[in-house]
């Protein structure tokens, strides 16, 4: 039955894989990304309804912009995610979608002169406005007479003959034409040249054509052919937007930009390619790693992690969610939990068969799967809880960590306890193995357990020595944060951030100084890569980015933009207080769950460990100097995996010591626990460096930090889940 279903879900796997790509985050692929907010008027709300109206109303501008597989969709009650693939100057793509696009005609009631004052003095009727037109001229218009909704198409077109150069035609439709007629015919029975004998075509409070109405015109007829042309020295890119504003109709409501993110073609390229290969040569690393310790189980073992890949992707790709960098990280966390599953299941197994327990290589594997079982399921509950609160109360980044998390552990939960378990037993039941079980991996001690059998080890004799090393650690780290400060990125403060690249490489002191000459005094500049520069600002506008653009320049040459994120106060606020919520109810649902599985002094050891795990990589990063982003809080989430997926196992085997031997005091079942999970936590963290250090060292300028931060966060959680949880849990013990 377990090989039955393991052919069914690779096959359906593989179908989902050839016929169904995965969509790729922007980080990864090049484009830029917009988030609007709808905003509330006097008359109107912003609710869910106003926002869905407005992103109807958007779509409508999107496929007039004709970029190739546009994403659009709501996120909350009043909030719009706008992806456009391939798009990298943002500017027009923003100012075509924040428009309100409100259209409407006026009469002119009165003109006056630049300087002249208002024209006979401030509005005196209700409905009319003083607007300035295209030339300045201060103009008193009339109660709208007719609105956009009135207008059936609208075409920009040059008009080479006639003079007019590039305008924009309206057609009217319904009772569009006969108000037109009539606002025409009103307005032609004044004298030529009159100010009133004028109409206002105004949109979003600005008059874009204030024409005449020609003398052929008869007064009372007015123009009767359900059409008009709006000119105003337009340039081809202007008249082609006003079109695109008019046939995709007004918002119901106002919206802001509150985020927007462009990555170049070329740095999400680069993230593709360094992650395929950092992964490649990393699983290939691992995998021989594995292979050389466990041997033929170690060769199946790598043909259930491909399985796991291929089950993963596909699932990714069935529910249409979408990878990015943060999403890489519960990718690299569920790698490492579907290797320390293989591994945990073949050291039981080893300590069955040399114990003697098992008569055979093939009763030892099924002991050790049964024994392996109950930490396998603990460490990856537990992970599931924090997936999921990170998808419910979190947002951005953080959210999609949590999407891929969940999707990763249930694949990697499958790859071990079915496929793995298929093929390992039917290798090891075959006859020219069971003469020969050497080769299966698990008729042998291994190296660690040999050379600990060796030794008369008392890790645990005196625990408080441990705890204040921790303490120290902690303290040394600690204080990073409270020196250095935490170098909050934009995406929790708000802010504008630009990366360059640059033909020479800048420095970054002088670069500093430039921009604070040029009216930016608080920029946060930063080497990126060889020839790379990263400005942070506080809120930029484009001008402001711009003049940016050109200080650069300036001092290295060129400056192609490869990043550019725009985050808006409120956002930032936003995530930073949807992330620390995500935490601390993540870590609080950890604590209930391994408290009501195992003892509560295990469940407070292991969460304490898990704060401290916290505070030591947020510290040590204060000192480097490293931004706490988006991306970082992924890799911490996932050096929280692991923490968590070492206390445990830890903590499973004290269980079960404590049943075995009930007379023995705890201090010393921990010690024995620790030294008999030893060798299973040597050789996952070993799987899982030369996985990290692979992205470290071939992942990019993209995914250096995240790297950087799994490879402090993996030393860090490994040390406190054995020699700061375990004391911690004697010394609670000893107090109750």
């Amino acid at each position: 039955m377990r090989a039955l279903l393991a052919l069914a879900v690779i096959a359906v796997s593989l179908y989902i894989t050839v016929t169904v790509p995965v969509r790729l985050g922007l980080d990864l692929r090049g484009g830029t990304q917009i988030v609007l907010e709808t905003r509330p008027t006097a008359t109107t709300g912003a609710d869910r309804e106003t926002t869905d109206r407005a992103l109807e109303v958007l779509r409508g501008r999107i496929d007039a912009l004709g970029v190739a597989e546009a994403g659009l969709v709501r996120s909350g009650d009043r909030r719009i995610v706008v992806e456009l693939p391939g798009v990298q100057d943002p500017k027009q793509a923003a100012d075509v979608l924040g428009r309100t696009a409100q259209l409407t005609f006026h009469p002119v009631l009165d003109a006056a002169r630049p300087g002249d004052g208002a024209p006979d003095g401030p509005p005196r009727q209700p409905g009319e406005r003083v607007l300035r037109d295209e030339s300045g001229t201060r103009l008193r218009l009339g109660a709208a007479a007719l609105t956009g909704d009135v207008v059936e198409k609208a075409t920009a077109r040059f008009d080479q003959q006639g003079g007019a150069g590039w305008h924009v035609t309206l057609g009217f439709r319904g009772t569009g034409g006969d108000g037109w007629a009539r606002l025409t015919g009103e307005a032609a029975c004044r004298p030529a040249g009159a100010p009133d004998r004028r109409i206002a075509i105004v949109l979003d409070d600005k008059v874009i054509s204030s024409p005449q109405v020609d003398p052929a015109v008869a007064c009372g007829t007015g123009i009767r052919d359900g059409a008009t042309q709006i000119t105003g020295s337009f340039s081809p890119e202007e008249a082609r937007e006003l079109a695109l504003l008019v046939n995709g109709g007004a918002l119901p409501v106002p919206v802001e930009t509150v985020e927007q993110r462009t990555v170049g073609p070329t740095l999400g390229a680069q993230a593709v390619t360094a992650s395929a290969w950092a992964a490649a040569i990393g699983t290939a690393v691992t995998a021989l790693f594995i292979i050389v310790v466990y041997r033929l189980l170690g060769v199946l073992a790598t043909v259930a992690l491909a399985c796991y890949g291929l089950v993963s992707y596909a699932a990714l790709a069935a529910l249409g969610a979408t990878l990015s960098l943060p999403g890489l990280a519960g990718f690299v966390l569920a790698v490492g939990m579907a290797v320390d599953a293989n591994v945990l299941v073949f050291e039981r197994a080893r300590e069955e068969y040399a114990a003697r327990r098992s008569p055979s290589t093939r009763s030892a594997l099924a002991a050790g799967f049964r024994g392996a079982f109950s930490a396998i399921a603990d460490s990856n509950i537990t992970t599931l809880i924090a997936a999921l609160l990170l998808f419910l109360l979190a947002s951005g980044p953080v959210r999609g960590f949590g999407v891929t998390l969940g999707i990763g552990v249930l694949a990697s939960m499958f790859s071990t306890l079915v496929i793995s378990r298929v093929l390992a037993e039917y290798a090891v039941g075959r006859p020219r193995l069971r003469r020969r079980p050497g080769l299966t991996g698990i008729a042998t001690s291994g190296a660690i357990r040999e050379r600990l059998a060796r030794r008369d080890l008392r890790l645990l004799r005196r625990p408080r020595r441990w705890l204040a090393t921790a303490a120290v650690v902690l303290v040394l780290a600690g204080s990073g944060i409270a020196v250095r400060g935490v170098d909050l990125g934009v995406e929790f403060t708000g802010g504008r951030l630009v990366e360059y690249a640059t033909a020479t490489a800048v420095d970054p002191e002088r670069a500093r100084a430039a921009l604070a000459a040029a009216g930016h005094p608080k920029a946060v500049v930063q080497s990126a890569g060889d020839t790379g520069l990263t400005v942070r600002t506080g809120i930029l506008s484009d001008a402001g980015a711009a003049e940016v653009t050109e200080v650069v320049r300036g001092l290295g040459g060129r400056a192609d933009k490869v990043r550019d994120e725009l985050i808006g106060p409120s956002l930032g606020k936003e995530l930073r207080r949807g992330a620390l919520i995500a935490l601390a109810t993540a870590l609080g649902a950890q604590l209930l769950y391994l408290a009501a599985r195992f003892r509560w002094v295990f469940g407070t050891a292991a969460v304490a460990a898990l704060a401290h795990d916290v505070v030591v990589l947020t510290g040590v990063f204060a000192w480097l100097g490293k931004p706490v982003d988006g991306v970082f809080v992924a890799a911490l989430l996932t050096v929280i995996g692991y923490s968590v997926n070492d206390s445990v196992v830890l903590f499973d085997r004290v269980r079960e010591l404590v049943r075995r031997f009930p007379g023995v005091p705890l201090p010393d079942l921990a010690n024995r626990a620790v030294l008999q999970t030893l060798p299973r936590t040597v050789n996952t963290g070993m799987g899982a460096v030369l996985i990290l250090t692979a992205l470290a060292v071939l992942g990019g300028s993209s995914l250096t930090d995240f790297a950087l931060a799994l490879l402090i966060g993996l030393v860090v959680g490994t040390y406190s889940s054995v020699l700061t949880a375990a004391p911690l849990a004697v010394e609670l013990h000893r107090r109750v």
